[in-house]
């Protein structure tokens, strides 16, 4: 089954005109149509501290994901721990190294990152981190290895390896305090960014609502790697409502091939309805936003419905970019809102 025949428009198709705050809508009739439980070998602890593990049955990939924090445990003497935890976008293998709250640094990241480097066969192209708070310093760490560094949300191996650890590694521990746990910083009364205006390049086109089966994106679904285009699909979480319906929004373009290849060249992260500011948003990089659309009254209803599903499947959702609603897309993007907390 191809993209196409299984998407269920659930508003209608609207057309949109661009002025200086961005996109408005009016409406015309339209009828549209896991924890990593696998057992581990190759555990290696090659120094204090230092724990490789690669996962069977995971085939390795060249782009990594990176981060390096505090975690919500205090250790003797008062000091945090500090992790740095590596691993590939496949989850096929996963580093740990606690470092010494006197040794965060720039310096002894970039040691730990050629540390693993000598370890691994499969040398990494791209290293993604999400981390804003350690930007500069991963950014300087990263700048003199043979690799590029990208800021990123679309670290969802790594997440969901610090989501397993906030879970069932750090409440064990011996110092665990509860209310360090740290959180993205997601949209809040207190949140001040704003929107920039979209490029040139996504003027004057369409957009809808829409969902499709979760059944899609598993095994035997219709949706797959082969028929995304140049968009990715993001990594299914586990305990998900086997009936459950994935939230999404379709760009409909006359350009959709150029549409798509400008979003892929951006690390894209997500669709958010802000309600309190009556916005639909488009989400990069680390913190970046573009205005799509403001929404009124019948709109801030629909994006409710939308950020409601998106709760309901752990924040999962998806863009796609296609000519016409008989058109397979040029770009579909399977993504995932990062959790609070971690």
């Amino acid at each position: 089954m191809e993209i196409r025949q299984v998407v269920r428009i659930v508003s209608a198709l609207v057309f949109l005109s661009v002025d200086v705050a961005g996109f408005t809508r009016v409406p015309i009739a339209y009828t549209a149509p896991h924890s990593i439980e696998s057992q581990l070998y190759s555990s290696i602890t090659p120094t204090t501290g230092v724990e490789l593990t690669r996962v069977p049955g995971k085939k390795p990939s060249a782009d990594w994901e990176l981060d390096c924090y505090s975690r919500p445990v205090v250790a003797i003497g008062g000091k945090k721990l500090w992790e740095v935890l590596i691993t590939d976008s496949t989850g096929s293998f996963r580093f740990l190294k606690t470092l010494p709250s006197n040794q965060v640094n720039s310096k002894e990241l970039r040691a730990t990152v050629e540390e693993l480097l000598e370890q691994s066969d499969v040398k990494p192209n791209t290293i993604r981190y999400f981390r804003g708070a350690m930007f500069n310093m991963i950014k300087i760490a990263l700048s003199e290895l043979d690799v590029v560094g990208r800021p990123s949300r679309c670290t969802y191996a790594v997440a969901q390896w610090l989501e397993e650890r906030h879970r069932d590694i750090y409440p064990k521990m011996e110092g665990y305090k509860a209310n360090m746990a740290t959180t993205l910083g997601g949209p809040s009364f207190l949140d001040v960014r704003t929107p920039v205006k979209l490029p040139d390049a996504l003027r004057g086109e369409k957009y809808a609502f829409a969902a499709l089966p979760l059944a899609e994106f598993l095994p035997g679904g219709g949706v797959t790697d082969e028929n995304v285009g140049v968009g990715k699909l993001c990594p299914i979480p586990d305990n998900l409502p086997a009936d459950g319906f994935v939230q999404g929004i379709v760009f409909f373009t006359q350009r959709p091939e150029a549409l798509a290849a400008w979003l892929a060249g951006t690390e894209l992260a997500g669709m958010t309805c802000d309600l309190r500011k009556r916005n639909l948003v488009m989400e990069t990089d680390i913190d970046t936003q573009y205005l799509v659309a403001r929404l009124n009254d019948v709109q801030r209803e629909e994006g409710a419905a939308f950020e409601e599903g998106k709760e309901q499947m752990s924040g999962l959702h998806f863009l796609s970019v296609q000519k016409g609603e008989d058109e397979d897309p040029a770009g579909f993007w399977l993504m995932r809102e990062l959790p609070t907390g971690i």
